[in-house]
């Protein structure tokens, strides 16, 4: 129940979604790395790949991404177990933007 000054809260708008998703720079560059390849991801590859993520952030982060659906990820129960990281649907349509923000840097980057 809400208290009498309490507004109740809004829904996102687009941009508000569309920034709460991805709106982090390790979860850009997180998909900028799982897009470079057909192959999925393991964490070794991945704190190698993202420059300067450790990787308690990155595990953090893949599994915000992977509740939000950007990835998905499927654990091999060998011994030690792993897991493989790769893009969801929904992750993949982030392709355009990724491009559109990589070609915006090569043309104002330094």
């Amino acid at each position: 129940m809400l208290k009498r000054n309490q507004k109740q809260p809004q829904p996102l708008t687009p941009i508000e979604y569309a920034v709460s998703v991805t709106g982090n720079k390790w979860k850009l560059l997180i998909l900028h790395t799982l897009m470079s390849r057909a192959l999925p991801w393991h964490i070794p590859e991945l704190v190698q790949a993202v420059r300067g993520i450790d990787q308690t952030v990155l595990k953090v982060t893949l599994q915000s991404m992977e509740k939000d659906g950007l990835i998905v990820s499927v654990v091999h129960k060998d011994l030690p177990p792993r897991v493989e990281f790769s893009l969801s649907e929904q992750g993949e349509s982030l392709r355009p933007l990724l491009h559109a923000l990589e070609e915006w840097g090569k043309a104002h980057g330094h």
